[in-house]
């Protein structure tokens, strides 16, 4: 395609809009010039400055989230050609090989605050539910942590990359936006925790989580989420992991004699 075509081709947006959370949606399409090596976030930025739809009608900006704009934060997501997605790092040239309209639509597993935006509070909630952190007494030098095996070390780095993004639980036929599953994202986080040498001492309280409503039994195992991660966290790996030690935990506290 020669550079005088690139300047004056357009491609078309068919975007969701939510004008409050508790209003009808609609659709509106606009038209964005075209620019070699865009993104959909670069594309949305336009139509903020150019909100005027394909019908010449004047509307508002656009609303979506976003942040660090190199695929880190996690708060960009959205579903794009019906793929839930990270928009910063969709790019406009690979879209296009689906077809010549790019479709936005917001995250149907949480609230929609307005248009693509939408609360992801619940899953920060879930990270407290299990409590998604390492127990220390003080900031004082304790001197050397205990040693962990590499195996354990490369298991942990692939799933710190886990960035609350939502695109496992968009994806997953068990989570929905009124039951209280938590999904792959949080049995990545327990068994993340639960590896770490002290992070494990809160490992029975996080099994106990697991083993409630919502937990680990009720996950369905359609994998759908190892299919979108954005960061290829070895979602599969780590709830096989998070199955086996509430089993285990399961089985000893039967023993014990403890509910």
């Amino acid at each position: 395609m020669s550079a005088s075509n690139d300047q004056t081709r357009t491609i078309r947006f068919k975007i969701k809009r939510q004008d409050t959370h508790d209003s009808a949606p609609y659709w509106q399409e606009f038209d964005v010039p075209y620019r070699p090596n865009a993104n959909v976030i670069s594309c949305l930025q336009w139509i903020a400055e150019n909100p005027v739809t394909v019908t010449g009608q004047k509307t508002t900006p656009v609303v979506w989230d976003c942040n660090c704009l190199e695929e880190v934060c996690g708060a960009c997501t959205m579903v794009i050609n019906g793929r839930v997605a990270q928009s910063c790092s969709a790019l406009i040239d690979k879209l296009l090989e689906q077809g010549t309209t790019v479709r936005l639509e917001p995250m149907s597993k949480f609230p929609v605050v307005r248009d693509l935006y939408v609360d992801r509070q619940r899953m920060f909630a879930n990270l407290a539910l299990i409590k998604g952190w390492v127990p220390i007494d003080g900031t004082h030098n304790a001197g050397f942590g205990p040693r962990e095996s590499q195996d354990d070390q490369d298991m942990r780095y692939a799933e710190s990359r886990c960035m609350t993004c939502g695109c496992c639980l968009e994806a997953c036929p068990q989570f929905l936006a009124d039951n209280d599953f938590v999904g792959a994202q949080i049995f990545a986080q327990v068994d993340y925790f639960n590896r770490h040498e002290t992070g494990k001492t809160l490992a029975d309280d996080r099994l106990e989580t697991m083993e409630m409503s919502g937990g680990i039994n009720d996950c369905g195992n359609a994998q759908n989420c190892i299919k979108v991660c954005p960061k290829e966290v070895p979602l599969r790996e780590a709830i096989a992991a998070v199955g086996r030690q509430t089993t285990f935990h399961a089985i000893r506290t039967f023993f014990r004699g403890k509910k």
